[in-house]
Formats: structure tokens, C-alpha cells, sequence
């Protein structure tokens, strides 16, 4: 994320959050017809080269773990997107200072910065059977780089430690651990949630986050079967 961070700014990130990013996913209900997708992406993008390459990686990946465990679910999504995506800010990949990719964005261009292996993870998560109240698109500052971040936390169960996927680091760490990061906000298909002493509170829905509406629009243009709630 392009955009440096300061803390009076908090308050304006959220009211832009409800304005400006999209609904969060109600479901993935239908398979994925990845024959399709890749159709579907060329005639968007143009040839997808090497893109075509870490597509079918994923497939292969999404195919073939369903059956284990969240733990590690969590831990092959996170290194693969962390090894297969290498950062770079929007402005430079896409000429914009913020950009939200689909996944298939991301490898496509096999670059990103920290919301789109965010939302990536989310969706393959989703994809193999992870519910959305466990998953959260979560906005942090990282303090070592003085500047807006994103991540992906993971909750067991509603009162756990949330475990962080992050961009920065291949290392599941609960939250507690990540002193590094301090979050500022969260959402996922259920609401907008502010950090606090008792635990995260849910302080609005997001049916009108458009950035993530547009990612969804997106997705559906590359032959995903996406569903959205209102």
C-alpha cells in the first residue's frame, strides 16, 4: 500500500473504507472452471505468458488441499502467494495510487502490493472451505515502515487470538506477537470491525466498500461464480 500512515488519519481511512472498498464475498458456492478463467483472462489481459504458469499452480493447489487441516491450509496459502507475488507498489505496476487486483491479477502480473495477497489468500481460504466470519481483511500500521499495511487474520474460533498472514514475513504469527503491527480496522462478509480492550466490535456492514465491490465486478468478468450479499 502506497500511502503513508499516520495516526489522526485513522478516523479518515475508516469513513473512506465505507465509501470506497466493496462487499465482502456471501459465498463461493460453484466450483472453479479454472479452462474457463484462463479464457476469460486472455481475452482481458493478452497472452499471460508466465502468468498462465502460477494460474495453474494455483489450481493445482486449490485442487489438491482441501482435505487437510485450516493450519496448514493457511500456511500453503500464505507461502505460496508470499513466493509467487513479489511486491510492488500500485503506482509503478499499474499507474494508480491505489489498486485492488483480482488473484488472478496478481499472477497474472506476478506482483502486487499488501492488499492483494490479502484478498488473494482470502479467496482461495474461502475457496477450499474456510467460513468467512473466521477470515478479515485487516488494516494495520506497520511501525517499522511508518506506513498503511494489510493482512489477513485467521480466527479459530470468535474469542481467539487471530493469527496474521502477512506479506512482510512467511511466518504465521498470532497477533500478539506481531508487535510490529498496529491494527486499525477490520471487515469481512459480516461487518466493519474497530479493535479494542474487550475484543474487535463490529461498528457498521460494508455494503458499500466499492474498491471490493470492483474486485468482485472483476472476478465475475474472469469467469468466477461470485456471489455478493446486501
Amino acid at each position: 500500500m502506497a500511502v503513508r500512515f499516520a495516526i489522526p488519519r485513522t478516523l479518515r481511512w475508516l469513513s473512506c473504507a465505507l465509501l470506497l472498498a466493496g462487499v465482502m464475498l456471501g459465498g463461493l458456492h460453484a466450483d472453479w472452471d479454472f479452462s474457463l478463467i484462463s479464457r476469460r483472462a486472455q481475452a482481458l489481459y493478452g497472452p499471460l505468458g508466465e502468468g498462465q504458469q502460477r494460474i495453474d499452480a494455483w489450481q493445482h493447489l486449490l485442487a489438491t488441499q482441501k482435505q487437510v487441516g485450516e493450519l496448514e491450509q493457511l500456511n500453503l496459502v500464505n507461502q505460496f502467494f508470499n513466493r509467487k507475488v513479489r511486491y510492488v507498489e500500485d503506482i509503478d505496476l499499474w499507474n494508480e495510487v491505489d489498486y485492488w487486483e483480482t488473484p488472478v491479477e496478481a499472477l497474472w502480473k506476478g506482483a502486487g502490493d499488501c492488499e492483494d495477497y490479502a484478498i488473494a489468500k482470502y479467496f482461495s481460504l474461502r475457496h477450499l472451505g474456510v467460513s468467512s466470519d473466521k477470515l478479515r481483511i485487516t488494516y494495520v500500521k506497520a511501525l517499522r515502515q511508518n506506513r498503511a499495511h494489510m493482512v489477513l487474520t485467521y480466527y479459530s474460533s470468535p474469542e481467539a487470538m487471530p493469527l496474521v498472514l502477512d506479506s512482510l514475513i512467511d511466518a504465521i504469527k498470532p497477533a500478539n506477537q506481531r508487535t510490529d503491527l498496529l491494527p486499525v480496522y477490520s471487515f469481512n462478509a459480516e461487518g466493519l470491525y474497530l479493535p479494542g480492550a474487550k475484543g474487535n466490535k463490529k461498528v457498521s456492514d460494508t455494503k458499500r466498500l466499492s474498491r471490493w465491490q470492483d474486485v468482485l465486478k472483476k472476478m465475475q468478468a474472469e469467469g468466477f461464480p461470485v456471489e455478493t450479499t446486501n
